[in-house]
């Protein structure tokens, strides 16, 4: 093994024990004492938000129409946001915001543009 191999390898289990302590930590301190009320109550926005902030850049941004009305997945996102709000049921959302999708998308494709 050469020396950049040693630095490698150290610098992989410095930062895999990094990632183990950082969650376990979460999983210890919860296991251990009662946590707040606010504080839970914080917490259950978190899977939405982290979510949230994985999926908007997909509807935002395309290469064919960086923010635009003319972008199919912004369009079929905006549909699946307003099915939502409405209905407040999460199968119902995806099929309509997958199928607006589609739909827009072949649409868009067969009018020649």
């Amino acid at each position: 093994m050469t020396e950049d191999d040693v630095q490698l390898w150290g610098m992989m289990m410095v930062i895999g024990l990094g990632t183990f302590m950082l969650r376990f930590s979460f999983i210890w301190l919860f296991g251990r004492g009662k946590v707040r009320p606010e504080i839970e109550q914080m917490l259950k926005f978190v899977p939405a938000s982290v979510l949230a902030a994985l999926a908007l850049p997909a509807f935002i941004f395309s290469s064919s129409a960086p923010f635009s009305f003319t972008n199919p997945r912004l369009l079929a996102g905006l549909v699946a946001a307003m099915v939502a709000w409405r209905s407040r049921n999460v199968l119902l959302t995806i099929v309509i915001g997958m199928a607006t999708l589609w739909l827009i998308t072949n649409l868009y494709s067969f009018s020649g543009t």
